[in-house]
């Protein structure tokens, strides 16, 4: 056979070099669990997390290469596969999970326990993983000069660049300590407000303004200008055309959820009350249409994958990256092509399956656990296919998550099983195959990773293990902890995934939607397809408050000034580089901080630090001072991207 055209990874397949070490399983946990808690904060506020996956990695060689004086690329990819886990599982968890909390807040069931949570989660969470390693071989292997993986192929180039691994790993540090300051400064003694806002007086009663806090900017950041603005317009077209709208011609009304008329509303709370009482409700009916219109768009692609990859499972588990027979229990298997034995998978698969039936907080048959994982099966396989295509950031997980509730739900309510009983198995089941479609997209990212360095795909998958396990044992305690200091649905975690899902199940369930809301949200969002925006963006930016999708602009303009600076390729390369990982930073500090500041406000000592009374400014100088602060945040982004030393690659040559 002629193999010339044969795969070779960066380390070859004869070549053994430390992977699983008590650095990279201890390093790793840290990292899962850290960037867990904190992608599992910014999804609860902006409804979006972002990848773990780099940020972990040039951690990682900080600490393997700089610090600890060792040249093991395999040691550091197997750091970023455990700890880009947690941010993965927090995803899913958290899309879902609050559902139940704001259920047990409206007094409809019992605040579920920290077991309970950490039981689905781990149960989702290993799912996910066993159901990557069938698929493997027919995604990542058969198919790699086809399937890009972005994020993945992304994470491989910056483990390869490993010599400026100790300056990266200082700029994402660097990140953290920065935005931990400003968290604090804003939402600890707070001695700025978090948020300016410009109230419009008289017949016009529009709001506009901007929160200023790093992780949010952040996040415009890392996402671009694009994506920013369609957020952005989303906000506008809530706080700019729809509030003034309720208020100028229906301020006698009362639209149902609501028992005051909309004039009452309006003078007791401002603009923020009619989007708490009414524009959420139009900006779920936004997000639950763009969230089918995504799946039904992409309907083809997943029928396509679903047959490559069954088809691939079953003719090519047994070959190697050339395609020859290997004969796994003749020893013929390269370093690079041995993963976990399917015996211990299906066996593990099937051990979930009855957990699943088993756990009284997922009230299923046996036949139903089986569904249960036949979808998760289903979705897994789709959203490992479509993340080598789209990327993870386009991976329409919530409109998985809508579909699986939707039948889920209709099932449970035609065989009687209706109330908060339905619901909450509704809920458990959705959060299952949310996390399924979460952790194995950034499974197959991940083994992508390790395909083109050279890595051990079993040694990877027992990584992946070790990371959901981390990962869902910590996520419990963090639900419990942000919802006991602020509250889901509140102002500073309005968890806008979950409160979508929990309408979705009332709604089929038969509560008492304001259905005229929903509709015509999801009438917006069909005319924003129509005219070919990107729905789900602005689904989200009409959903969430303007203050909050300003912020995230500013993100973006400034991504957009970086894109458009005139300096040679490779150097405006490594600042918008540098640009991400110093944001990547930003949201894992501001992440971690809103943890601690969670603690002291459960512990009552958050009003001790709290400072603002005592300052006695008044509003216009306090948002001044805010501004100041802004633009502290966004000028600490240019000295560690445009102002951060470049080296001449000229020298570097010369030097060599």
């Amino acid at each position: 056979m002629d193999n010339k055209n044969e795969f070779k990874p960066y380390v070859p397949a004869e070549k053994i070099t430390p992977e699983i070490t008590a650095t990279s399983i201890i390093m790793g946990i840290i990292l899962s669990v850290v960037f867990g808690a904190a992608n599992a904060y910014l999804g609860l506020r902006v409804g979006m997390t972002v990848s773990a996956s780099i940020p972990a990695a040039v951690i990682s060689m900080g600490v393997i290469r700089v610090i600890m004086r060792k040249n093991s690329i395999l040691e550091s990819n197997i750091v970023q596969t455990i700890g880009s886990a947690g941010e993965s599982l927090a995803a899913g968890a958290i899309f879902t999970l609050p559902a139940l909390f704001l259920w047990a807040k409206e007094g409809v069931m019992d605040k579920p326990g920290i077991v309970e949570i950490t039981l689905i989660a781990l149960i989702g969470g290993l799912l996910g993983v066993f159901f990557m390693v069938p698929l493997r071989n027919a995604l990542i292997v058969k198919e790699h000069n086809t399937l890009p993986y972005p994020e993945g192929t992304a994470c491989a180039e910056v483990l390869l660049a490993g010599e400026e691994g100790g300056a990266n790993a200082g700029t994402v540090f660097a990140g953290m300590g920065f935005a931990a300051l400003f968290k604090f400064i804003i939402d600890g003694i707070k001695a700025v407000p978090g948020e300016i806002a410009l109230k419009f007086k008289g017949m016009y009663c529009g709001e506009i303004g901007t929160q200023i806090y790093p992780a949010v900017m952040s996040v415009g950041y890392i996402c671009g200008p694009r994506i920013a603005s369609y957020m952005f317009a989303g906000g506008v077209l809530s706080w700019m055309v729809l509030i003034p709208l309720f208020v100028l011609l229906g301020g006698d009304a009362i639209i149902a959820p609501g028992t005051e008329t909309i004039g009452a509303i309006f003078a007791a709370d401002g603009a923020s009350g009619i989007w708490s009482s009414y524009i959420r409700y139009i900006g779920a009916g936004a997000l639950a249409a763009g969230g089918i219109i995504s799946l039904v768009k992409s309907l083809p692609l997943i029928v396509t994958t679903f047959r490559d990859a069954i088809k691939g499972m079953a003719g090519s588990s047994a070959t190697d990256a050339s395609g020859a027979i290997m004969e796994p229990d003749k020893g013929e298997v390269p370093r690079t092509a041995r993963e976990l034995s399917m015996k211990l998978v299906i066996g593990a698969i099937i051990v979930l399956t009855l957990l699943i039936w088993l756990i009284p907080a997922i009230p299923v048959s046996p036949l139903g656990a089986v569904i249960v994982v036949v979808f998760g099966f289903f979705f897994a396989t789709v959203s490992s296919r479509m993340v080598g295509i789209v990327g993870s950031s386009n991976n329409p997980v919530s409109g998985m998550a809508i579909a699986t509730l939707l039948f889920t739900t209709v099932i449970l309510k035609l065989t009687g099983d209706t109330g908060a009983h339905g619901m909450q198995g509704a809920i458990a089941i959705g959060s299952i195959i949310c996390i399924v479609a979460a952790i194995s997209g950034d499974t197959s990212q991940d083994l992508k990773t390790g395909y083109l360095l050279g890595s051990t795909p079993k040694k990877q998958q027992i990584g992946e293990v070790v990371g959901v396990v981390a990962a869902a044992f910590a996520i419990g305690g963090t639900l419990y902890l942000l919802d006991t200091a602020w509250g889901f649905g509140s102002e500073e975690i309005g968890a806008p995934q979950a409160t979508l899902m929990k309408m979705v199940i009332e709604g089929v369930m038969g509560g008492d939607l304001p259905w005229s809301l929903v509709i015509i949200g999801a009438v917006i969002a069909i005319i924003v397809e129509v005219l070919g925006i990107p729905v789900l963006p602005f689904a989200i930016g009409v959903y969430l408050p303007v203050h909050l999708n300003a912020c995230i602009m500013v993100g973006g303009l400034v991504r957009l000034a970086f894109d458009k600076m005139k300096k040679r390729e490779e150097v405006k390369k490594a600042i918008i580089s540098d640009g991400i990982l110093f944001c990547s930073g930003m949201i894992a500090g501001e992440g971690l901080v809103g943890i601690l500041l969670a603690l002291l406000a459960v512990f009552g000592v958050a009003d001790a630090i709290d400072i603002s009374g005592k300052l006695g400014l008044s509003e216009g100088v306090s948002s001044i001072l805010a501004l100041v602060v802004f633009g502290l945040v966004i000028l600490s982004l240019l000295k560690f991207s445009v102002w951060k030393k470049k080296k001449d690659p000229a020298k570097e040559v010369a030097e060599e």
